[in-house]
């Protein structure tokens, strides 16, 4: 891990899923208007697959997938919360819910609109893409 990186946990309400990651302490997080997102509230940190370790729970977690299906949401089976999951617009990284973050993580955090409900031209304009 280098010194601007800092691992942070964090898991489902009910504490059957937990996991930790490697992220940068400054992190850009994307807030998107597709209808899942718009109903959960979840605020995107992208983490690359090797910098997320699933610590407990893998048989808790159950997968939902709609329209393109390409994207597989993962929610914990026995509390309902989708605290990471494959995006399709990441194929390469998970999507953690920062708001499933433990308290006192650390992080300074910066939100960009993520226009999901036209998502082509969205997923164009990600700046880091």
């Amino acid at each position: 891990m280098s010194a601007e990186s800092i691992t942070v946990a964090g898991g489902c309400h009910c504490g059957a899923v937990r996991f930790e990651a490697e992220v940068p302490r400054t992190v850009r997080l994307l807030s998107c208007n597709c209808s899942m997102c718009a109903k959960t509230g979840f605020l995107h940190l992208i983490v690359p697959h090797a910098d997320l370790r699933l610590i407990s729970g893998g048989e808790s977690l159950t997968s939902y997938r709609f329209g393109t299906g390409r994207a597989e949401h993962l929610f914990c089976r026995i509390c309902g919360i989708r605290s990471f999951y494959q995006p399709r617009s990441h194929p390469e990284a998970w999507s953690v819910d920062l708001r499933c973050l433990d308290e006192g993580h650390g992080l300074a955090t910066e939100i960009e609109a993520f226009d999901g409900l036209n998502w082509e031209s969205a997923r164009a304009a990600l700046a880091d893409d």
